[in-house]
């Protein structure tokens, strides 16, 4: 049995214009597209992002991924979904994964194809790197996040919040993603560490209700969504 190859699309933060040359490629190309869906009935995002890149010939698979935290019912959700992609590349045919920002940046593709090379060990899988939240939001807000020799720290601003304490105690720029409805923990920590002014915040880069600040003290007391899909970008200095 000859397999299909399954290629996975960093689509970037939400700009459709900021999609590779080779991902719009690929989805004019594509016979079947994969795209993932956190709720059934909510659309999806990555989706809606490239929907202008996709053919009237392109059958779309939704594949549901729910907000969980519960590691059995995630991996189970991974295999479910690896087990459909197999399914079509079984058949001989190639398809595509769409996957917001960069795909092998905090991303479901990463499990799901671990997943995939249990199910079928023989399917070839192809990744196309995509833009990351964090490089756009330093674009919009022209924010260097590295400059000469100063580190870069990328840290996912989990519901524990000492990771994001040392990080800010560090050199150079902290990147703080997935900063969901931490949102104002976050923002106490840069008060008290006086790095709130060296700090800029982008939420839904590219798509409809996109929001820049930098000044974060007016992100204060605001509703915890308004972290969702969003970015900090600190600058700690101390670089050489």
């Amino acid at each position: 049995m000859k397999y299909g190859t399954l290629y996975g699309i960093g689509v970037g933060p939400g700009d459709p214009e900021l999609i590779t040359v080779k991902g719009a490629r690929l989805l004019a190309e594509c016979k079947n597209l994969f795209v993932p869906k956190a709720r059934i009935k909510a659309e999806s995002a990555a989706y809606s992002i490239v929907e202008k890149y996709v053919t009237e010939k392109t059958k779309i698979h939704e594949l549901l991924f729910p907000m969980v935290t519960d590691k059995d019912e995630l991996e189970k959700r991974w295999a479910e979904s690896a087990d459909k992609i197999a399914a079509v590349l079984a058949t001989g045919e190639d398809a595509v994964f769409v996957t917001l920002g960069d795909a092998m940046l905090y991303s479901t593709y990463i499990y799901l194809i671990r997943a995939l090379r249990k199910a079928a060990p023989e399917a070839k899988i192809f990744t196309v790197p995509g833009v990351t939240a964090f490089s756009t939001a330093a674009a919009m807000t022209n924010f260097p996040v590295g400059v000469a020799k100063e580190p870069v720290t990328i840290i996912p601003a989990a519901d524990d919040l000492e990771a994001v304490r040392a990080a800010l105690k560090g050199e150079g720029t902290v990147v703080l993603m997935k900063v969901g409805k931490r949102l104002q923990n976050i923002l106490e920590e840069l008060e008290k560490s006086s790095l709130i002014e060296s700090s800029v915040f982008v939420a839904y880069a590219g798509m409809e209700g996109e929001r820049v600040e930098t000044d974060l003290r007016k992100l204060k007391n605001e509703d915890p969504e308004t972290g969702y899909l969003s970015t900090i970008l600190v600058s700690l200095g101390g670089g050489k």
